[in-house]
């Protein structure tokens, strides 16, 4: 472009003004400027970035936005970690304000001068006080014609609600999710008929939802689900023309699903799971509804023939009903997810137009009666990631063309009829991360090319007719941390097996010989190895002693002989039917002839000169060894690198208790004197090793060893460890064990905890006191448990995760005391620099959530299914895994019948009393709804602690 002189002269100046105008023409007026720089000393400013020396105009800080030339229309102080909320009233003296967002802090409470001098502010629209820790009771607002958005989800309020939407004549949306507010949804909600969207989910309402909320047509969303609502749903919700979204899960509502329902055009989303619901579903349910919830009720009577039709349809879960007859056959092609497992259903899966439905994601219709072949079309189904037809009746072969399923991550076929050979062709899942095709009649041998399925971490083909040997390519399944093969006809020697595997080696009851190969050493994560029934024979190798997490060894009904190794206490073994054993010898007693003893007598004071005289040349030595060797300064405690002890070595200590007990108490040399006693050991977990430590003042604790030599551990950066255990030690809460200390060496850290006298909860309720546990006991247990991992999920900063949460991991300070252990993991452990695969985070068999194998992430609502097998444990007094299956698998199985609810909970505890019985089948249903396969489906953790306070 070619300008004249004076034009482009115009066109420079223009372009100079342009730059200039977020300075020049957005700078606030001078009383606003004023007021945003005294917000900026009343807090840290440094937190926010909030800085008048390097940036004077306020319309350029982090979360302030301006607008109309000098007007500050929005405040965003999100997830700042404030905690003193006075500085708000000073928001107030803005009067252009539109939007304030001071959630993710730690405000306890609002001002009463923010609630009388912002509300009149009249063009304020919005508040979001979420996730901070307001509590008592809430008074509600005056003023504030203007607001249209307030929320107060994620604290700890109660009151009435009624002053909320009294007062607010304009508002249009209302989230006030989890708090602890009761009594009744009001009638009137509000002057105002402007209600969009109200969210009171997760609190503690009661009685039925009332008639009058169909006076309010503009609204759009209603959550009510994780309450104590009861009746039935209002007729007159027909009336709501613009509702999109109706959730009521986890309430105990009752009567039919509401056939009107049908006639809401606007209606996607219908969620009434873990209800008490009855009857049939109605014909036309989802003529607009696109995603369907009823899950976890009491509904009868057949499917209608075309609630799978309509072509909006996305997702679909009925499990855990008692539906009856067949499944429909007319299918929508735009499914996503299908979920009809554990109802009473037969017949055959009627999916020969599996091959339209390109967009399904899940199928689960395990637990039902149907029966037939698997449809090949199945095989058409190129999005298919979850395929579970476990436990029906299904026969015939397995269909080659499931090897067409390039986005599978895990098959569920266990428990039906299933025959003939395993199709090669499943070695093409790329992607396959679980497979489970246990318990059927397959025949043949194992596949040699399942050495290509490089993703699996889960292999189960117990319980078949399969024959020949173990493929030596098998070694090369790099993935694999769960092998089942026990109960076939398996023959030949144990061949060389993938090292990484972790939770089992089942190879039990089969006809393999020869001796226990040396190659089983390497497997150095194992936790359960089965040998038992089988032909083996020789010496049982030594090695097993030193495999750091073996936790269960069975090697019963073999052919073995020689002497037993001498196992810890911590190792159940089971070396029964095993005729030429030898057990260990016992330590030789004392058997010192009288002579020994005169000698003895008069060696004595030769020795007590001689250690005399050693002493004092020691006392000499120590004081030049004090001068000269290097020692580490730790909170006032002086700590030898120990080069010259058989002791480990210390690089890095320090002290992260504030508590002077603890710290006049602690001392590291003595800690680590015990750490290398293997006698010492009074626990070992997946991740860690646990110690017992008397202190010279006669003070107990728990020294946790954690080892780091796959580079798991975040070697990088001793200070960053040393941060995220400075966060943790300043944990205040009686059921998490909290770092007291720490001691960093070579190739391990070693963490202090206060000492836990009854031991790991595994130990009292399966050991011999578990009998003992009384339900007081047992739900004094688990509320604390509850209590604790509430506690680490609602941690302001960000939610603290357990990777390993397990009746192992979880310490007794007394029988009604639980703390919750390895707090630390997933602060400390960095699956990205190790040295193996993402399933070394995996957990203890028996508790990962099964989402787990092909998320391989950790996430709150796994925590949510471990609490709820250890909830489990508590009302059954059976282990995480029994009868060769897992717990919770075994008890879900058994749970879809309520009258036979009785047969599952421990029958010593649940006789004591009638009201200890419904105590408990009130519990269960908590830990049921913990252990839904659908990690959606879960309640949240502080959820699930009010539903077990509601219990009793």
């Amino acid at each position: 472009m070619n300008l004249p002189l004076h034009g482009c002269s115009s066109y420079l100046l223009l372009s100079f003004l342009f730059l200039l105008y977020p300075w020049a023409f957005c700078q606030p007026s001078p009383d606003q400027t004023a007021t945003m720089i005294k917000l900026s000393q009343l807090f840290d400013s440094s937190a926010v970035g909030w800085d008048v020396t390097k940036q004077p105009n306020p319309c350029l800080w982090n979360g302030v936005n301006c607008s109309g030339g000098s007007l500050i229309t929005r405040l965003s102080l999100s997830g700042f970690g404030l905690s003193d909320s006075k500085f708000l009233s000073v928001v107030c003296n803005i009067s252009s304000l539109q939007s304030l967002d001071v959630s993710k802090n730690q405000f306890s409470s609002i001002p009463h001068e923010f609630i009388t001098d912002c509300g009149r502010i009249g063009g304020l629209k919005l508040l979001n006080f979420s996730k901070n820790l307001l509590h008592d009771s809430f008074v509600g607002f005056d003023g504030f014609v203007g607001l249209e958005f307030l929320d107060l989800s994620d604290n700890r309020l109660s009151g009435n609600i009624s002053l909320l939407l009294d007062k607010l004549v304009n508002l249009k949306s209302l989230n006030v999710s989890r708090n602890n507010f009761e009594g009744h949804i009001p009638s009137n909600l509000g002057k105002s008929k402007a209600l969009e969207q109200l969210v009171l989910s997760v609190n503690h309402f009661s009685g039925e939802i009332p008639e009058q909320i169909a006076d309010y047509g503009n609204l759009t969303l209603i959550d009510f689900s994780v309450n104590k609502l009861s009746g039935s749903v209002p007729h007159r919700i027909v009336e709501l023309a613009k509702l999109e979204v109706l959730i009521l899960s986890a309430n105990m509502l009752h009567g039919g699903i509401p056939a009107n329902l049908s006639s809401i055009s606007t209606l996607s989303r219908f969620a009434a799971n873990q209800n008490n619901f009855t009857g049939s579903i109605p014909s036309g349910l989802t003529r607009y509804v696109k995603n369907l919830d009823l899950s976890y009720n009491e509904l009868t009577g057949f499917i209608p023939e075309d609630l799978f039709s309509y072509a909006n349809l996305k997702t679909v879960d009925l499990s855990y009903n008692s539906l009856q007859g067949k499944i429909p056959k007319k299918i929508s092609p735009g499914l996503v997810r299908l979920r009809l497992g554990s109802n009473l259903l037969v017949g055959e899966i009627p999916l020969a137009n599996f091959a339209t439905l390109d967009e399904l994601t899940y199928l689960e219709l395990d637990s039902n009666s149907l029966t037939g072949m698997i449809p090949p079309e199945l095989g058409d189904c190129q999005n298919l990631t979850l395929l579970n037809l476990a436990q029906n009746k299904l026969n015939g072969s397995l269909p080659a063309e499931l090897g067409n399923l390039s986005s599978l991550q895990v098959m569920k076929l266990q428990h039906n009829n299933l025959s003939g050979d395993i199709p090669v062709e499943l070695s093409q899942l790329s992607k396959l991360s679980q497979l489970n095709i246990s318990w059927n009649s397959l025949t043949g041998s194992i596949p040699r090319s399942f050495s290509n399925l490089q993703g699996l971490t889960n292999l189960n083909l117990r319980h078949n007719y399969l024959s020949g040997p173990i493929p030596d390519s098998i070694r090369n399944m790099n993935s694999l941390i769960e092998l089942q093969l026990g109960e076939n006809q398996l023959s030949g020697r144990i061949p060389v097996l993938p090292v990484k595997l972790q939770i089992a080696l089942n190879l039990s009851s089969n006809l393999f010989e020869g001796s226990i190969p040396d190659s089983l050493s390497s497997l150095t994560g194992l936790e359960v190895l089965d040998l038992s029934n089988n032909k083996l024979s020789g010496q049982i190798p030594e090695f097993f002693i030193q495999m750091p997490t073996l936790t269960q060894l069975i090697l019963s009904n073999n052919q073995l002989s020689g002497i037993v190794p001498k196992f810890s206490s911590h190792v159940s073994v089971n070396i029964s039917g095993n005729l030429n054993l030898i057990p260990a010898p016992a330590p030789a007693p004392n058997t010192s002839s009288p002579l020994a003893k005169r000698n003895k007598s008069v060696a004595v004071p030769i020795v007590i000169a001689l250690a005399a005289a050693v002493l004092a040349v020691g006392g000499v030595t120590s004081i030049a060894l004090l001068i000269s060797r290097r020692f580490y300064r730790v909170n006032d405690e002086q700590l030898q690198d120990g080069e010259d002890l058989p002791f480990p070595q210390v690089i890095q200590g320090n002290l992260l208790t504030a508590n002077g007990i603890h710290k006049s108490n602690i001392s590291f040399p003595k800690a680590m004197e015990a750490v290398a006693d293997p006698l010492n050991i009074v626990l070992k977990t997946r991740m860690s090793i646990y110690y017992k430590a008397i202190m010279p003042s006669g003070m107990i604790y728990f020294i946790k060893k954690l080892n780091w030599s796959d580079k798991i551990f975040q070697l990088g950066s001793h200070d960053k460890f040393d941060q995220e255990l400075e966060v943790l030690g300043k944990l205040s809460n009686s059921n998490v064990m909290t770092p007291l200390a720490y001691v960093l060496t070579a190739d391990s850290a070693y963490l202090f905890y206060e000492y836990a006298s009854k031991g790991t909860l595994f130990d009292v309720l399966h050991g011999s006191v578990g009998n003992a546990l009384d339900w007081a006991s047992r739900y004094s247990i688990a509320v604390g448990i509850a209590q604790g991992i509430a506690f680490l999920h609602g941690w302001t900063s960000s939610p603290i995760l357990l990777l390993d949460l397990s009746s192992r991991n979880i310490m007794l300070k007394s029988l009604k005391e639980p703390q919750v252990g390895d707090i630390e993991l997933c602060k400390v452990i960095d699956p990205s620099k190790s040295t193996g695969s993402l399933s070394m985070v995996a957990g203890s068999v028996g508790y990962i959530p099964p989402e787990y194998a092909y998320t391989m992430r950790v996430t709150m609502a796994g925590n949510v299914y471990s609490f709820g097998v250890v909830l489990l444990e508590l009302l059954t007094g059976k282990p995480a895994v029994c009868e060769g299956t897992e717990l919770a698998k075994l008890v879900l199985r058994n749970s879809a019948q309520r009258d036979k609810w009785d047969h599952i909970l421990d029958f010593t505890v649940s006789r004591t009393s009638l009201v200890v019985r419904n105590q408990m089948l009130a519990v269960l249903k908590v830990a049921i709804a913990c252990v839904n396969v659908s990690p959606e489906a879960r309640p949240k953790m502080k959820s699930v602690l009010r539903m077990l306070l509601n219990a009793r």
